[in-house]
């Protein structure tokens, strides 16, 4: 794990600048207390990112869970009662990881998770464009379309226009620029630029802005466009945001149904991420994804004890972390420590960074997970790879994350069951034979309920006098359905004059009576094939 200390320690700093103002503005949009998100980003960090089989995946409280939590507070009575539901959830995670059920995540198209992995860079952008111009003051982690306070993510932007803040988009467009050539001129000069990473340089840069503005009345930034993390007066203050289960709660029925949603929804969100990840890495690696779901469950299970929000792995930390050259669980692990330290040591250090720096950071995330390019190769693979993977994009940012994958995932089933019906069999027209035409029809190698429509228009749309093979040598499978219909076209081609011939592995028969028995008994001697 320490190999790769040189590249892990730079990338745990840019994540560790990703995930604060994420973990604070994900527990003020689910109307928890600030210091939940912090615990949960830690745990995620920490714990997660010790028992975790990936490399280079990072987990944290997740926006996704945002409606979901705020809703449940409410709902079980307070936040207290609402710790004990993240701790069931854990413990349901632990069992799905023991039943095997981490290979759900696989059974999810490629075009979708690429489409997710561009959703979220174009929501990135589209939810950091506020902040960079210093004036949205709603939280980081209102991720979805129609937010909390009646905007939506274009009208947000709108907005923006006639209230720029000078000083936060002047440090912005200097962090920004620090960030590109960092990236495009400096990492290539010396091992100096590698090691201290341009997120770094540009958070420096906007505390310094900070300070030496404070008494402008032009360029100064204010206390809403800072990031806020709680400082504690003293060792007993600090303590004292931590809160604890009341697990009086647990005979309740609405706080098991919560624990049931936050584990299978925190589940599915992780698996897909572990899926996206995977696919960023450029080594390559395979994540262990019945582990991942086990570091999960304690991860959540722990959080849930000390007063942490649910968490997830997240697309946003974890390609951040790839991004800056992670190669190890070392720097997910570490970021984790970064968090740790910070909120005891530095707070007040932390509350003098503009977000419209961070945004600026963000900005750079946001790209590389929506290149242009991206467009145009998934455009080139042909429809039945662009549709899922823009139905994906477009529901993600005009809806939320789940179920803009829900609707690229309903696409991709229809395009697969659309081919399906159409790659059924295969008619080839033979010259007329004894005063009949010879058509050949070859089945797939697997033919279901799904190809009944295409089978049975072909069937019908037969000539009379014609005679007709039916190819089954290739297929390995033939549904119930199918067979029925075979059936009863015998009795019609008796009435239309066609005769059959039945080629299959079990032997060759003419004008056969029953299909069903046919395939019900064995044949006691097959018949030759030539």
């Amino acid at each position: 794990m320490f190999k790769n200390i040189k590249n892990d320690l730079p990338a745990s700093v840019v994540v560790f600048f990703v995930a604060l103002p994420l973990c604070l503005g994900i527990a003020l949009a689910s109307g928890a207390p600030l210091f939940s998100g912090l615990i949960a980003g830690i745990i995620g960090g920490i714990v997660v990112g010790g028992l975790s089989g990936s490399k280079i995946g990072v987990s944290g409280p997740a926006a996704g869970l945002a409606a979901i939590v705020l809703t449940a507070i409410g709902a079980l009575g307070g936040f207290e009662n609402f710790l004990v539901a993240v701790v069931l959830g854990g413990i349901i995670q632990l069992i799905f990881g023991f039943l095997k059920a981490g290979i759900i995540g696989y059974y999810f198209p490629s075009s979708v998770i690429k489409g997710m992995l561009t959703g979220i860079g174009i929501i990135i952008i589209l939810k950091q464009i506020p902040h960079f111009f210093g004036y949205d003051p709603d939280p980081e982690g209102d991720w979805a379309f129609f937010q909390v306070d009646g905007e939506n993510t274009f009208s947000e932007i709108l907005n923006t226009v006639n209230n720029i803040s000078p000083g936060a988009t002047l440090v912005a467009v200097m962090g920004l620029s620090i960030l590109l050539l960092w990236d495009k001129v400096l990492s290539k000069k010396g091992k100096i630029f590698q090691l201290i990473q341009g997120p770094l340089v540009a958070v420096a840069v906007g505390i310094i802005f900070f300070v030496l503005t404070q008494n402008s009345s032009y360029l100064s930034i204010s206390s809403d466009h800072l990031v806020s993390v709680p400082i504690p007066e003293d060792t007993a203050s600090f303590f004292g945001q931590f809160s604890l289960p009341n697990f009086a709660a647990i005979t309740n029925p609405d706080v098991w149904v919560t624990a049931f949603t936050i584990a299978l929804v925190a589940s599915l969100e992780t698996l897909l991420c572990v899926e996206a990840t995977d696919k960023l890495d450029p080594e390559k690696n395979v994540t262990p994804t019945n582990r991942e779901l086990l570091a999960q469950g304690t991860g959540n299970i722990i959080s849930g004890l000390i007063g942490g929000l649910p968490i997830t792995q997240v697309i946003v930390r974890s390609s951040a972390n790839i991004q800056s050259g992670g190669k190890s669980k070392l720097s997910t692990i570490f970021h984790g420590f970064l968090l740790l330290v910070s909120v005891i040591l530095i707070p007040k250090l932390l509350n003098m960074i503009p977000l419209s720096v961070l945004a600026a950071i963000l900005f750079i995330v946001g790209y590389k997970l929506a290149k242009p390019a991206l467009f145009v190769q998934m455009y080139k693979l042909g429809w039945k790879q662009f549709v899922p993977f823009a139905v994906t994009v477009f529901g993600i940012i005009f809806t939320d994350l789940l179920v803009g994958i829900c609707l690229g995932l309903v696409v991709g089933v229809f395009i697969i069951l659309l081919k399906s019906y159409q790659n059924s069999h295969f008619l080839h027209m033979e010259d007329v034979s004894n005063g009949k035409h010879k058509i050949k029809m070859t089945l797939a190698e697997e033919v279901t309920f799904f190809n009944k429509g295409a089978i049975l228009k072909e069937l019908d749309s037969l000539p009379r006098d014609t005679y007709l093979e039916i190819n089954l040598l290739k297929t390995r499978y033939l549904d119930p359905d199918i067979i029925e219909i075979l059936d009863n076209f015998s009795v019609k081609a008796k009435e239309r004059n066609i005769d059959i011939q039945l080629l299959s592995k079990r032997g060759v028969i003419e004008n056969p009576s029953s299909f069903t028995e046919f395939f019900r008994t064995r044949p006691k001697s097959k018949l030759s094939l030539s």
